[in-house]
């Protein structure tokens, strides 16, 4: 299936590959995009990505226009940048491509964790873009895959509905209908905040992470993650992350899913309480825990989720002591100040916005 859309894939680890090598043999001229050449130096000699998958998944040698470390050679071939990197270097991707965006442009997060969008608009307005381009995100990334070598990738399993939502929420239908023929999974994700507020990583990956510390570095995660590092208690701790996300949802307007709803919902899991339901989905069972604590479940997942998250429920009354305590004991961990380095509202811009002009600038564009 041949198409006009040209993509850009910005990221070339486990995702970028099985997305570039996926939107290959679907047809569409594909462009890979990584900042360090040696990490793209065999897919770029052998000009793409062998793709294996699931039964009757994608499969195939994916054929790549280029693979490239030049930004510009990058933009300059996209009608949509697709950004598969940690929301860590979201801001670092929006301030390398302002120089060359064109108007019409549509750039795509994947997935914007909280306030991804948000950041790079303003990012790319802050580093002088003046080109009308549309940035959207998705609530979270559409496959399950790995690496299998310098040019091989595996999909293990394709998502079937994931919301996607553009800033301003005005252009989401126009970004739906533009990947569709790629991606019909994609569905109407309301609004940033919707998408950015019902981020589960932020509730299952730090604390998790943390309360399991000792047993990570004494096995390096020879352990099941959830099965065995979900214990009553640290459930509980769980619930608490939970329903304060849910409540700064909440008073911002929004009816986010809980974590026990979106199990339900994702993988038909169900228990009395989160301890009992998570023990209840079997996909958990062989996910072994993180073989450091220097991991995204930290390090991307605290700046980019739950501080966010904190930062709005401090700007509109919520009280964030759960959240507060997990950002607290990462910064102790990591000897850094991720109120420092996260998206705190004064970096994206927000801070002085009410709960009406933020509704307003994220659904239709305006700031008063």
């Amino acid at each position: 299936m041949a198409t006009e859309t040209r993509y850009t894939v910005i990221g070339a680890g486990n995702g970028g590959r099985a997305m570039a090598a996926h939107l290959a043999l679907m047809g569409f001229p594909v462009v890979l995009y990584n900042r360090t050449p040696e990490h793209i130096a065999a897919l770029k000699a052998r000009g793409g990505i062998d793709l294996e998958s699931y039964d009757g998944g994608p499969r195939g040698f994916g054929k790549l226009v280029a693979a490239t470390s030049d930004m510009k050679v990058a933009v300059d071939h996209a009608d949509v940048l697709m950004v598969v990197v940690p929301s860590s270097a979201h801001a670092d991707v929006a301030r390398a491509a302002a120089p060359y965006l064109r108007n019409g442009q549509i750039m795509i997060l994947h997935p914007g964790r909280t306030c991804g969008a948000i950041e790079v608009v303003k990012t790319l307005c802050d580093n002088g873009c003046t080109a009308d381009v549309t940035v959207a995100e998705a609530g979270t990334f559409i496959y399950a895959s790995r690496s299998d070598g310098p040019a091989q990738t595996r999909i293990f399993r394709i998502k079937e509905a994931l919301p996607l939502a553009a800033l301003p929420a005005t252009r989401t239908a126009q970004v739906l209908e533009v990947i569709h023929p790629a991606y019909p999974q994609f569905i109407d994700g309301i609004n940033v905040l919707h998408t950015g507020l019902d981020n589960m990583g932020a509730v299952f990956h730090p604390a998790l992470t943390l309360l399991n510390a000792g047993r990570i570095e004494s096995t390096r995660g020879d352990f099941e993650f959830y099965i065995e590092g979900v214990t009553p208690s640290v459930a509980r701790v769980l619930e608490v992350v939970d329903r304060e996300r849910v409540t700064v949802a909440s008073s911002l307007g929004i009816r986010a899913q809980t974590a026990m709803e979106w199990l339900k919902m994702a993988y038909d899991a169900t228990g009395s309480d989160l301890n009992e339901t998570i023990h209840n989905q079997p996909g958990y069972y062989g996910i072994k825990a993180p073989g450091t604590l220097n991991h995204r479940y930290l390090f991307e997942d605290i700046p980019m989720s739950l501080v966010p998250i904190a930062a709005l429920g401090q700007r509109y009354g919520v009280s964030t002591g759960g959240i507060d305590a997990i950002i607290k004991l990462a910064c102790i961990i990591h000897r850094t100040d991720y109120w420092r380095r996260g998206r705190t509202l004064e970096k994206l811009g927000i801070a002085q916005l009410s709960v009406s002009e933020l509704t307003r600038y994220v659904n239709d564009g305006v700031r008063d």
